[in-house]
This record gives structure tokens, C-alpha cells and sequence, in this order.
């Protein structure tokens, strides 16, 4: 007789078909127990950037608050009491100041355009030279030298291209109706400074134009010049304009250079607000001059809305 012993009934459920990978259960979280960490759960990392924002506070939102409060801020003679008002800062935008403001904005305009170009040139000799130590070279001498400004710099301009100075007296450029203590020595005096740092700046966007680029072109039968003109500068077009806003900031905010160089002779923003502070003009033009820096404050906030999206798309293409 067959056997009749009865068998087991099947689980209810899904059938496993053969040679299917088994379900693999959830792994536990590494950092607690055995329990999965739930999705969008964040751990708690705000307490590590309370010294940083701290920091600002201090060091930058006071100033920054104090500034501004002194700005609209106008002091009676009389009773010594302060009041609300515009009057600071409509002053600093009119008569000479405004001249002043108009001259730095000149300047850092002017400086920024030649530094831009020289320093783009020098930096394209540098990556296309066959010899690895002229790169070396040049950007150690770049470094060195985009921070040589302020006051050395001027007495250097002042013994070497000055009235008496030796180049000045060797080439007789007395003769010729050059003079430092104009607005032609000043942008020497700046390019002095600001062409390595553009070096600097714009030496790794040249290095991310990748020679693969210029070979596709050449094998299409593009030239060189179509090359530059559809390929090279279209992509290195943002990393060369944030470095022409970086010359204009930097431009814009040097005083001690135009101080010592030329003093009060040269309509500038900067020296403008040290004689006011100092009083060398004007006794009790504080607040006038707080009002000035507002306004150079106000520029480099439009200088940096400019740069940091130029920054982004510089490096999304050469990234």
C-alpha cells in the first residue's frame, strides 16, 4: 500500500522561486544599537559653529553695527545729543567727496582693466613655456610680490622714479613731464602689485583648459585664433572677470600706497576718510567719515555679488 502519512502544509505567503536572492534585512546603525536610523534624521552639529559665528559677531557684525549706527547718526554741538539723519551721508556723495568716491571708483577701474590683461598674458608665456622652472620662478616672485605694497612700496616708487629719484635722474624723465605724484604714477605704483597678483589668480584656470580641447579643435580643421576665440576665452571668460573684480576691489581698498605716494593731491575715498577721522580738515567729522566708509562698504558688497557667482561657474568648468 502506498504510504499515507500526511504532510505538512505549505506556509501561507509567497512561494520562493529557485535561485532568487534571499530579502537581506536592514543593516543596524553603526552608532547606536541594533535599531535602523531613520531617514532625515540629522545629528545635532550646530554647537561646533557657535565660536565661528561668535567670531563674526565680534570682529565684524559690531564694527559693521557701529558704522552704520555713526552714519545716520548726527551730533548736536550744542547739547550733545544725537538725532536720526540722513545728513552724513547725503554729505559724503556730494562736493568732494563725491569727487573722491568718483576717483578711487577711476582708478580701480583703470588698474584693474591693465592688470587683467598683463597678468593674463604673463600667465599664458608661463603655461605654454617649455622650461618647468620659469613656472617656479614666476610664481614665487608673484607671490612675493603681490604682497609687497603699503608704505615700503611707496618710499621704493618715491627713491627710484621720484623727482630725485635714480631712474628718474639716470633717463632725465623730469624732461619728459613724467611725475609719480599724479594719477600716472599711482596706477605704476598699483600694477606694481596687483600684475602677479592677477598671476597668481588666473594660473590655474589656464591650467584647467585641457590640451585635449585645442587637439579636438586642430583635427576639425579650426585654426588657433578659432580656437582662443570659440573655446579658450568663452570658458576662461568668468575665472577673467572675477579676477578683473578682484584687481577692482583690491584697487579700491589700498590706502597706504596713495597716502604716502601722493598724500591729499589725489582725489581719493580712502585718504578722504583717514584726514577725517585724523581732523586734519574738519574737526568733528567722525560721523562724516563713517558715512564714507558706508559707502566704500556698499561697493565691495556689489564687488563680491559679482565675483562669488563668476567663481562658481569658473569652477564648474574647469572643475
Amino acid at each position: 500500500m502506498p504510504d499515507q502519512t500526511a504532510l505538512p502544509a505549505p506556509a501561507a505567503g509567497p512561494v520562493p522561486v529557485a535561485g532568487a536572492a534571499a530579502p537581506v534585512p536592514p543593516a543596524p546603525d553603526a552608532r547606536g544599537g541594533g535599531a535602523p536610523r531613520r531617514r532625515g534624521a540629522r545629528p545635532h552639529r550646530w554647537p561646533v559653529v557657535v565660536p565661528f559665528f561668535a567670531f563674526l559677531a565680534v570682529c565684524f557684525g559690531l564694527p559693521a553695527g557701529t558704522m552704520v549706527y555713526g552714519a545716520f547718526t548726527v551730533l548736536d554741538p550744542e547739547s550733545g545729543a544725537s538725532r536720526f539723519s540722513t545728513e552724513n551721508v547725503s554729505g559724503s556723495l556730494s562736493g568732494a567727496y563725491a569727487t573722491g568716491l568718483t576717483g578711487s571708483v577711476e582708478l580701480s577701474l583703470f588698474t584693474a582693466l591693465l592688470a587683467t590683461v598683463i597678468g593674463t598674458l604673463i600667465a599664458q608665456a608661463v603655461v605654454t613655456s617649455p622650461r618647468p622652472a620659469l613656472r617656479g620662478i614666476v610664481v614665487s616672485a608673484s607671490g612675493v610680490l603681490a604682497n609687497f605694497s603699503g608704505a615700503p612700496l611707496a618710499f621704493a616708487f618715491i627713491a627710484t622714479l621720484g623727482t630725485t629719484g635714480t631712474v628718474t635722474q639716470l633717463f632725465h624723465l623730469d624732461r619728459t613731464g613724467f611725475s609719480l605724484y599724479s594719477f600716472t604714477g599711482l596706477v605704476l605704483a598699483y600694477l606694481y602689485f596687483m600684475v602677479p597678483l592677477m598671476v597668481v589668480t588666473v594660473l590655474p584656470a589656464l591650467d584647467g583648459l585641457r590640451s585635449q580641447w585645442q587637439e579636438a579643435a586642430a583635427s576639425c580643421g579650426a585654426t588657433r585664433g578659432q580656437y582662443w576665440r570659440h573655446v579658450g576665452i568663452p570658458v576662461l571668460t568668468p575665472s577673467l572677470l572675477g579676477g578683473a573684480v578682484l584687481m577692482f576691489g583690491t584697487a579700491f581698498a589700498s590706502h597706504a600706497t596713495a597716502a604716502v605716494m601722493v598724500g591729499s593731491s589725489q582725489p581719493l575715498i580712502t585718504i578722504q576718510i583717514a584726514n577725517a577721522l585724523n581732523g586734519n580738515v574738519l574737526v568733528g567729522q567722525e560721523n562724516l567719515a563713517l558715512a564714507m566708509s558706508l559707502n566704500m562698504v556698499v561697493i565691495a558688497l556689489l564687488v563680491m555679488a559679482v565675483q562669488i557667482p563668476l567663481q562658481r561657474r569658473s569652477a564648474r568648468w574647469l572643475g
